[in-house]
């Protein structure tokens, strides 16, 4: 059966102040009043059967997180008792769901991104599920063609040419230098794509990739399985879960995997609009601009003399006005503001680690 899982457990600092603890970034309404989240889910209409879509986020959002997307049952809810990156969230979600259904096909999503036009992204994840269940052996990822020498993202080296549009994966390269990147772009998608962060694989070679580079989360997991559907389902998870190692499912299992030989590694390209809402900068992008480049979410914004600035407001009726500022974010919300440089966006990551230092959770 084919099963797909939204991974929701982002904490999203980069967007921060907006983004917090109790409200993190794929659940604020960012996106036409709807959240990443909400979107995601969305998007698998069409493509897997509503029983077998799921979501794996911390426990602390399980309500929150069922208050809000609608057609998600307790059930199609996998909480973490705390987050340790994502080879845990995909080995817990693949090890419950292969007790159920040894066969299972699993599709991982991701929650924070834009991806259009929706009914070519559910083709090609149709396409991919079709590729994997031919060819079981592989773990396939979606790569995305480079608009830019993007240091903040994983690429994918390419090598044959595999049915159904795939390509052979001879690298994962993780998050380049300026340089490099610019290498990287200048080789062309026909050589070098961006690392999606999405992928579909049978559940069992997964696992078996799983159990050969991380044996100690291996055993885990299935020690969590095993208990799921009894009594004992909290305590093992509460005690299993935070010893995992905290490492990306990429660096873990998908970098090795593709130099080692023991299954194949593939990306399908996705020629679509794809965004990855990790910074304010990013979701400026995303944003009606004016004749000046200016953009506005949530509140009101009145810019003079102004150009590329993003303002955004979590209250409705409050008004930011930005004079004489050029390629400036401001994001207010009613007990912090934020005043940035979209060029230094992603310093806003160790800001939110300072105030955290100087002020505690207050702010957080």
């Amino acid at each position: 059966m084919r099963y797909a899982i939204i991974l929701a457990g982002g904490s999203g600092t980069r967007l921060w102040p907006m983004s917090r603890q109790e409200e993190p970034k794929q659940l604020i309404p960012l996106i036409g009043g709807k959240s990443l989240l909400q979107l995601a889910f969305e998007r698998l209409e069409g493509l897997v059967e509503p029983k077998y879509r799921i979501v794996c986020a911390v426990e602390s959002l399980r309500t929150m997180i069922l208050e809000r997307i609608k057609g998600l049952s307790d059930e199609q809810f996998f909480g973490e008792p705390t987050g340790r990156d994502t080879l845990a969230a995909c080995a817990f979600s693949a090890a419950v769901i292969s007790l159920r259904d040894p066969q299972a096909r699993i599709a991982v999503l991701t929650a924070d991104h834009i991806i259009e036009p929706v009914a070519d992204f559910v083709r090609l994840v149709r396409r991919g599920y079709e590729i994997v269940e031919r060819s079981p052996d592989l773990l396939l990822t979606f790569g995305v063609a480079p608009t830019h020498a993007a240091t903040g993202y994983g690429y994918l080296e390419l090598g044959g040419e595999l049915e159904g549009g795939a390509r052979l994966v001879k690298r994962f390269r993780e998050k380049p230098d300026g340089g490099t990147a610019a290498r990287y772009l200048e080789g062309g998608p026909e050589r070098y794509l961006w690392n999606s962060g999405m992928f579909i694989w049978n559940a069992g070679i997964f696992l078996s990739c799983v159990e050969r580079y991380e044996p100690e989360v291996y055993r885990g997991v299935f020690r969590i399985a095993e208990a799921w559907n009894t009594e004992n389902k909290k305590r093992v998870l509460e005690e299993a879960y935070p010893a995992f190692k905290k490492i990306s499912v990429d660096y873990a299992v998908m970098e090795p995997a593709s130099l080692g030989g023991f299954v194949r590694v593939a990306a399908l390209p996705m020629p679509i609009s794809w965004r990855d809402i990790g910074s304010w900068a990013a979701y400026a992008q995303t944003r009606t601009r004016d004749e000046k480049g200016n953009s506005l979410s949530g509140g009101r914004g009145f810019f003079l003399e102004s150009t590329g600035c993003l303002a955004v407001s979590s209250e409705p009726g409050h008004l930011i006005a930005v004079a004489g500022c050029e390629e400036m974010m401001v994001i207010h919300t009613p007990d912090v503001t934020l005043v940035c440089p979209k060029s230094r966006a992603e310093e806003i990551k160790r800001l939110h680690d300072l105030v955290r230092r100087f002020y505690g959770e207050q702010y957080i």
